[in-house]
């Protein structure tokens, strides 16, 4: 059997190690269903190490100045440029992602090590003057050990860019990548190896229930953080109560709304749709705006425009350029998109295009399906209340400016949200009203290096991407000097 990639072993205590029971997982290229590589199936006992490797060095990683522990975050991205081709052409083959958007994934990682590497400085506490004889206070300390559970859309992007800021506040961090899309966490272990202090960075694979359960609820791991399902958000809250108080942070799933007010123009939305829907990731991003809700003047106008465009997506080979989307991200996934048609037929929504597996070559294996468009979709259907994770465009219309806010609000997600229209007044005041937790006006998808993102509802708790990440990997001390 021939693997992408030689590299399989997970870095634990600065060390690369395989699991201490010599088992591993097998990882399957999506786009075949062929076993390109393997990674360690960890134990408890492995993650204990892990967490108690992370203890022991956070410490000294704590007591670096400010400097130091930035230009050592700085060396750590440059070593990941260096191998970045690698990485890009592993990750490709692992998720299923297309090779031209995945490019800027560890770019984005870099930035952010560079980003909060720089804001270090600003770990600051206040001076309070609750009395005027003595002197009152804070400090900010990390917490020491912190854990971030990846998902398989960003593999390392995530393990890296949403480490960055629990590494500048000081803390040691243990990894859990994904399981159906680890494979650069097997080069990421070597590139940390060698360039970041023993300890301060682990990754331990495996599945959730071992890997994942056990690392929530290790009694040295007060701080967790995990992007992907509120299903399985709501899991790692229950489990980290169980054993003690826990400082969680979650950026889940989305049922994200696109409304269109009648002043704006079709082809710009028709556009905004697509790019939106994120298709160049299979439509597996959180913060797709899946649902696109028309004005009721512009529907028929800009309906047909978006089936035109996702008909000219082109479905193929990943590693090439020229491919528009590659298949989903496993069997489970992909299951879950079948499942979706099926309740589309069910529930009356019309279909405009796509909604099945493609046929023929080169689709014989493998987990594809073809970019799909829906029309009048409903606030009672399954297609405009759950999240799919897949490339299924939902479209549905609107009357009155209540109605529109009433339908993007009417599900239990809170992630983002875009408003286009010509009147500033009315994109500010719909804004204002929808209930999600970042936002754009004329704008959609793009993320902004220092701007933080989260959700409200059911998409999560805290804010990531920005100096407020980086607070949050904090405790904030108090310190009363009593003046005699």
């Amino acid at each position: 059997m021939t693997y992408i990639t030689r590299a399989d072993r997970m870095l634990v205590g600065g060390k690369l190690v395989h699991a201490s029971n010599g088992e591993f997982d097998e990882s399957i290229n999506p786009a075949t269903e062929e076993v390109i590589g393997r990674t360690p199936r960890a134990t408890a006992d492995d993650v204990d190490v892990a967490v108690k490797s992370a203890d022991t060095a956070w410490p000294a990683w704590a007591e670096l100045t400010p400097t130091a522990r930035g230009r050592i975050m700085r060396d750590f991205g440059q070593a990941l440029r260096a191998r970045a081709d690698e990485i890009l052409r592993i990750e490709v083959a692992d998720t299923g992602n297309t090779i031209t958007p995945m490019r800027g994934d560890v770019g984005v990682a870099i930035d952010s090590l560079d980003y909060y590497a720089g804001l270090i400085h600003e770990l600051k506490g206040q001076t309070i003057p609750a009395t005027h004889q003595n002197l009152h206070l804070t400090v900010r300390e990390p917490y020491g050990v912190v854990v971030r559970i990846a998902p398989f859309n960003h593999p390392l992007m995530f393990a890296v860019a949403r480490t960055a800021a629990a590494l500048a506040a000081g803390n040691a961090v243990v990894v859990k990548p994904p399981e159906t899309s680890p494979l650069s966490a097997m080069i990421l272990a070597e590139v940390a190896r060698d360039a970041l202090p023993a300890g301060v960075f682990n990754i331990v694979t495996g599945d959730g229930r071992t890997v994942g359960d056990t690392l929530v609820r290790h009694p040295l791991v007060k701080r967790i953080a995990f992007i992907g399902s509120p299903v399985t958000g709501r899991a790692i809250q229950r489990s980290a109560a169980e054993v003690a108080v826990k400082h969680v942070t979650l950026e889940l799933g989305g049922k994200n709304p696109l409304v269109a007010f009648p002043d704006a123009d079709p082809e710009a939305i028709a556009d905004a749709a697509i790019r939106g829907m994120n298709f160049s990731w299979q439509g597996q991003s959180c913060g797709s705006t899946s649902r696109l809700l028309l004005h009721e003047d512009i529907y028929d106008r800009v309906l047909p425009l978006v089936v035109e465009k996702v008909k000219a997506i082109k479905l193929g080979d990943p590693q090439d350029p020229a491919s528009g989307m590659g298949p989903v991200n496993c069997r489970t996934q992909y299951d879950k998109v079948l499942a979706f048609f099926e309740a589309a037929k069910t529930d009356g929504a019309r279909l405009m295009t796509g909604g099945k597996p493609p046929a023929g070559k080169p689709f014989e294996r493998g987990f594809w399906v073809e970019p799909t468009v829906y029309a009048g979709v409903e606030p009672g259907m399954r297609l405009w209340q759950e999240e799919v994770f897949g490339p299924i465009l939902s479209v549905g219309r609107w009357t009155t400016f209540e109605d529109a806010v009433e339908k993007a609000n009417g599900t239990e997600y809170g992630l983002t949200a875009a408003v286009w229209s010509k009147d500033i007044n009315n994109a500010l005041r719909m804004v204002r009203r929808i209930r999600s937790g970042h936002t754009w006006v004329n704008g959609c998808s793009a993320h902004y290096l220092g701007v933080p993102f989260g959700g409200m509802k059911n998409s999560g708790v805290g804010r990531e991407e920005g100096i407020e990440e980086m607070l949050s990997y904090t405790e904030l001390k108090t310190i009363n000097i009593v003046l005699q």
